[in-house]
This record gives C-alpha cells, structure tokens and sequence, in this order.
C-alpha cells in the first residue's frame, strides 16, 4: 500500500520526479556519503525548502539539548549552504552561525575565549555604511526627518538638535543645505552627537563645521561620548529658548535589553517538534516546489507548517502586538526625553518582532524578516559584491546571531514592530506627529531614482513603512511632548 502510495505521488508530480529531492528520504547525505553529489544538482526551490527544513530541525535538537543530531543537521547545512550562493543559501549560513554560538554558549569558558579574540567594530562600520550605499532604507530615514525638522523648525531663530547615533555627517550636511536656502535665513545651529566612538564624533564635527562655514551658518557641534544605556541626560546641555528636535536611527530598541543577564545566556529552545517521517517530509515538499520559482520571502509565505511542522505559538507577540515587555530602562530613558520638552523626536526602528521571550518566536521572525533583506540584496547587488557579503556577514549575521544565540542583557537586538513603539512613546507622555505628503512625495522621488519596483514606501497613520515589496522592514515615526497642545 504504501509502494503504491509513492507511485501515485510520482504519476501526479512526473515534473519533479527526475530530481536528486526524491532521494532525500531514502539515502544518508552525510558529507562523505557518495550520494552527496547530487545536493548540488537540486533546483534553487527545492534546496532552499531543504534548508528551511535543516534550519527548523537544527534549532529542534538544539532547543533539546541533542548535540550530535544538531551537529548532523548542521554538517547537512554545509553541504547546501554559502555566503556567495543564492538568498535562501547565503541566509542559511548566517543562520547556521546562529544557532552553533547558542550551543557554544552553554560552555562559557569555551564561548568567551573564542568571542575575545575577535575585533568586529572596524568591519561592522564598514558594513553599514555599505548598507547605506547599497540600499536606499538609511537614505530615505534621513530624508524623512530632515524634512520633519524642517517643518517642525520653520520661523525659529535658534534649533538644537540631539543625534542618539551620530556616526555619519550625510545627514546633517543636506539639513546644513536645505537651511541655508531658508526664506527667513538659516538659524542658529547646535547639533549634539551621542556615540561611543569618540573618533567618529570628530570627524563629524569637523566636517559639519566646515560645511557651515562655507554657508554662512553659525553652528556648534557639541560630542557626547557615550552609550545610550549609559547617557546621562545633563550632558547634552539643552538650554531655555531652543527649539529641540530628536532623532533616533535604530537605537531605542538596544535600550529594551534586561538588566539582568541569566549568566551565560544559554537558554532551551521551545519548538514545536518537527515530524519525524522522512518520507512524509519528502512528498510535503514536493508538492510546495510545484508551486514555481520566487523570491525567498515568497517561498516563507507558502505553508510551512506543511514542510516543517513548526507552528506559532498562541501568545506569540505577533498575535499580541499591544502587549509590552516591562522595561524600566525604557521607560526611565524616554521620560527623561520627555523631559527636555523637544519640539519634535522622529524614530526609525526595524519594523519585526524580535524581542518575544519564546526563540521560536524570534527563530521564525528573524527568518521572515532577514529573508526581504537579502531578497533585496540579491535582486539589486551582484553576489560576487564584497559589499554585499560584508552586508550580509557583518550587519545582518551579526545581528541575527544576537537574536538568537543571545540572552538577557547581552540579547540587544530587540526589534519591535511601530504598534507596541506607539504603545510606549504614548505611555511616555509623547503624541504623534503626521509626516507630511510632501515628505512622502520626497521620498517616493528617491525610491523612483533607484529604478527599482520593489522598494515601497507606504503611510499609515502619520508614518511612514518602508518596504521591500509588500514587507514593511522599517518604520519611521514623529512624536512631540503633549504639554505642547
């Protein structure tokens, strides 16, 4: 019976059934298997509905503490996966990484001396700035605010502006320009910088004040070396009778980490088992590799309970969108924000759900959302691009190792969607601020610039999603104190 079941199958898929996936159920792919060959003949849908399978499995026998099924599941990955190969193949290995550190942290001995001898601040800045040359997200948040402070600043003869992550110039340059050409005349200009980095403080304040100079702009750049866990708000020296604007580019959703570290930040991993039968698994997949080629986020769209068996949990933070994680460290920040009584704050965080308790929930989110990423790398950057791979290895890997290896108060990457942000700012006393049409208009005029269909800008109560095709990846928000009604 079960013979004649698999015939059926064959007869009704004939268009898959010449493929090396029809051996998947039947034949060890260890790395020294003389069946591993045929891995590298399967069509780009096939392997990368394998990978998600491998991944799903991997971080099942991790969460269960089954090292060497987890180590097998892992030496599969390497067969199939690369950092120069197609979307799903360069995201497996990121994800690979991901869940071997969170082994590797249940020796903490073995996990901080390895982690100790790696420098990665060189490498991550270059990364972003590659990320802001090669995607338009950074661009279009820069200009979005400049355009809110423009607005929010018009007829003030004296403007301070607060910069929460002041690592590049781009973006106060172009303000530098566009108040230069005021109708009324530029104002007085203070710009404070908040970053660690005391070296990228300076040279942004050199070349800001060489750009006012040029203007005829009276400007003050004023660096603050500082975390912002660590920011102490006296510091940014904001004084009676300027107009304050905020801006905060990817920082506020650090400042959600706990203050308290679970010691090494090993904790098991809650996934809903994956179905044991290979065979079952074999005829799940075909029949969703029919559906026909397309990008990586289409293909996570397609059923993957059928290929996995994973299922969301019932409390997952997507299906509670309004209900918040405590974080007194939050809370303290933004009331002292508050407390500077700035005319206008504008924020631009990543628009997903990484900040759930259970990893499962992270696991799946950060596989949906780095997925438009990369489809949107591999549809607009070369793969041979160094760029791109240090994009993807040293901004993306690094973070999506964060969301999953990591726990407590090292787990910083704690994105969250624009609802539970509208959620927290409003609890802190803020009220939201409408991005105006000719913002939007702007904006749209960039992406067009870009000759490219799948970025998308879309407003939604006053702010702004930017998307990769129908993916909102980043939300842009404008807030100001309510003691202003």
């Amino acid at each position: 019976m079960v013979q004649q079941d698999h015939e059926a199958e064959a007869a009704a898929s004939s268009s898959v059934t010449s493929s090396p996936l029809q051996y998947f159920s039947f034949m060890s792919i260890s790395p020294g298997s003389p069946y591993a060959p045929w891995l590298h003949e399967l069509k780009s849908d096939e392997r990368g509905l394998y990978l998600i399978h491998l991944l799903l499995n991997c971080a099942n026998h991790v969460a269960a503490g089954s090292l060497d099924q987890a180590n097998t599941c892992l030496e599969h990955i390497s067969l199939l996966a690369s950092p120069t190969g197609d979307t799903m193949q360069r995201i497996a290995s990121q994800f690979t990484e991901a869940l071997a550190r969170r082994v590797l942290r249940s020796w903490s001995g073995l996990y901080r001396a390895l982690n100790s001898t790696l420098n990665r601040v060189p490498d991550a800045l270059a990364a972003r700035r590659h990320f802001f040359d090669l995607c338009p997200f950074v661009k279009l948040s820069y200009l979005i605010s400049n355009q809110a402070i423009l607005e929010a600043m018009e007829g003030e003869k004296v403007v301070h502006i607060i910069d929460l992550n002041a690592s590049e110039p781009v973006q106060w340059l172009a303000l530098l320009q566009a108040l230069s050409a005021r109708q009324e005349g530029p104002p007085h200009l203070r710009i404070t910088g908040v970053q660690p980095q005391k070296e990228l403080l300076d040279l942004t304040g050199m070349r800001l004040a060489e750009e006012a100079e040029k203007l005829d702009i009276p400007f003050q750049f004023h660096p603050v070396v500082s975390k912002l866990d660590n920011l102490d708000v006296e510091s940014l020296r904001v004084k009676t009778g300027e107009a304050l604007a905020i801006t905060s580019l990817f920082q506020l959703h650090c400042l959600l980490a706990s203050n308290e570290d679970n010691g090494n930040g090993f904790q098991k991993l809650s996934l809903t088992p994956i179905p044991s039968s290979a065979e079952n698994n074999f005829f799940q997949f075909r029949r969703i590799a029919q559906m026909g080629p397309g990008t990586l986020g289409e293909l996570l769209e397609k059923d993957l309970t059928n290929v996995s068996g994973y299922s969301p949990s019932p409390d997952s933070a997507s299906s509670s969108p309004f209900t918040l994680a405590p974080s007194p460290t939050m809370e303290t920040f933004l009331s002292s924000l508050w407390g500077l009584s700035p005319k206008i704050m504008i924020v631009t965080e990543q628009e997903s759900n990484h900040n759930g308790a259970a990893m499962n929930e992270r696991f799946m989110e950060a596989l949906n959302f780095y997925a438009a990423l990369f489809d949107c790398l591999e549809s607009t950057v070369p793969r041979i691009s160094p760029e791109r791979m240090k994009v993807e290895k040293m901004l993306f890997g690094e973070e999506i190792i964060n969301i999953i290896a990591c726990e407590g108060g090292e787990r910083r990457e704690r994105h969250e969607k624009l609802e539970k942000w509208v959620k927290r700012l409003d609890m802190a006393g803020f009220a939201r601020v409408p991005l105006s049409y000719y913002g939007l208009l702007q904006a749209k005029r960039l992406l067009q610039s870009y000759g490219c269909d799948g970025y998308k800008l879309k407003e939604e109560n006053g702010c702004f999603h930017i998307c990769w095709q129908d993916r909102a990846l980043f939300s842009v928000s404008a807030w100001r104190c309510r003691r202003f009604d």
